[in-house]
This record gives structure tokens, C-alpha cells and sequence, in this order.
């Protein structure tokens, strides 16, 4: 798909991708990387220790994601990202060059959209204490809408979304525009041997600076 106009590009990995060349990622052009952390209430990401060191020491700016579980306690799911951060980082605190965390919503386990929402709310307050930033929430346009039925609830935090078009994603929610997209799930990149997901940030690299603590 045809990288969106005025964005600024970057990836997101998990062990899918298996060992990452980083410094190639970066001279590819790349400027900043998302690595999964957590999944869950106890599913590491094999890779995440690694690709967290490694993407800030390629001169990328980093962040990390948690895969989030509808059913399982949400208090204890930010409990487990927030000590995997802790175990990578040193501290829970966002460094700088630290983008935001995210939670990845996209599935339903069997609840409720109230439920749900209700439980990503309890992630995010949580992570946003810990760390002293607001988190970013991922999830699908339709997923949000059709499945969630496009409420405004959580719009407060910083939308990631998940279209794969060339068409840019349509406002949903109670959010006015979006700070990444992820407009393909089969970017290919230098370094890295399966495709990746590609994201485009939606701001200068001004503002991407800013939202990473520089």
C-alpha cells in the first residue's frame, strides 16, 4: 500500500518478525518502532527485552504495546506490561525518546462493548499513573464501530488506527483525527526478514519529538 501523504514513517514488531537488524531499519528511513510487550495477564513477547534496547540504540524512537484480553482482569494485565517496561527500561517511567505505551484492542473475549470499554478504561488510568503520560489506544475502525457500536468513550486518550487502505481512516469515536495509522500489515523493511506492520504519524516530526518526551 502507498505510504499516506504528509506522514511520518514507522513499524510495529512483535516475535513474528523474529530477530530485528535495527540499525538497517533505521537507515531504511524508519523514525520510530513499536515492539509488543505483553499479551494478556502472562504471554511475554519472546523478543520485546531485545527490540527495546535495540530500537533506541538504532537512534529510533520506541514504545511498547500490550495485546489486551477483554476477559482477564484488567488491573493485573497492566500490572504484567508495566513490569516487563520495568524490567526493560529500569523504570516504569517513559525515558526520553520513550513514545507512549498502547493498548491494542481488538478483540472481545466474549464481553460486552460496555465491558469492554469499562476494562480498557481500568488499563489505561493504570498505565498513565505509572508512567506519567497518557497511552495510546489501538484498534480497527471496524472493530470500533461495528463491533463496539462507535462510542465516544475513551476518546480522551491518543487514537491509533488500523485501516488497511490508502484511504485516509474516517473520524470515529469522539476522536477528532488520529496520531498513528496502521495503514498496511505487510510493510517490507531492510532488516527485518517478514513483513511488518507499517504505521504513518500523523503530526511533524516536531510534534512526534514532543509525543516521545524530547
Amino acid at each position: 500500500m502507498t505510504f499516506p501523504a504528509n506522514g511520518i514513517p514507522g513499524i510495529d514488531v512483535s516475535h513474528y518478525q523474529g530477530v530485528v537488524d535495527w540499525a538497517a531499519v533505521a537507515a531504511s528511513g524508519e523514525q520510530f518502532a513499536y515492539a509488543k510487550a505483553t499479551e494478556s495477564v502472562s504471554v511475554s513477547d519472546l523478543y520485546f527485552h531485545d527490540n527495546w534496547a535495540a530500537i533506541k540504540s538504532a537512534g529510533l524512537l520506541r514504545g511498547a504495546y500490550h495485546f489486551f484480553h477483554p476477559d482477564q482482569d484488567p488491573a493485573t494485565q497492566a500490572k504484567f506490561f508495566l513490569t516487563k517496561l520495568t524490567a526493560a527500561n529500569g523504570s516504569p517511567l517513559l525515558a526520553p525518546g520513550d513514545l507512549p505505551a498502547t493498548l491494542d484492542l481488538e478483540t472481545t473475549g466474549g464481553r460486552s462493548p460496555a465491558d469492554i470499554l469499562s476494562a480498557a478504561a481500568v488499563w489505561l488510568q493504570a498505565v498513565a499513573a505509572a508512567t506519567g503520560r497518557q497511552p495510546l489506544l489501538y484498534t480497527f475502525t471496524s472493530f470500533w464501530r461495528n463491533t463496539l457500536g462507535n462510542p465516544k468513550t475513551l476518546s480522551n486518550y491518543p487514537l491509533w488506527i488500523a485501516q488497511y487502505s490508502s484511504a485516509t481512516p474516517p473520524q470515529i469515536g469522539g476522536w477528532n483525527n488520529y496520531t498513528f495509522w496502521q495503514f498496511s500489515p505487510s510493510t517490507v523493511v531492510a532488516g527485518i526478514g517478514k513483513p511488518a506492520d507499517g504505521d504513518s504519524f500523523n503530526g511533524t516530526s516536531t510534534d512526534l519529538h514532543t509525543l516521545a518526551g524530547l
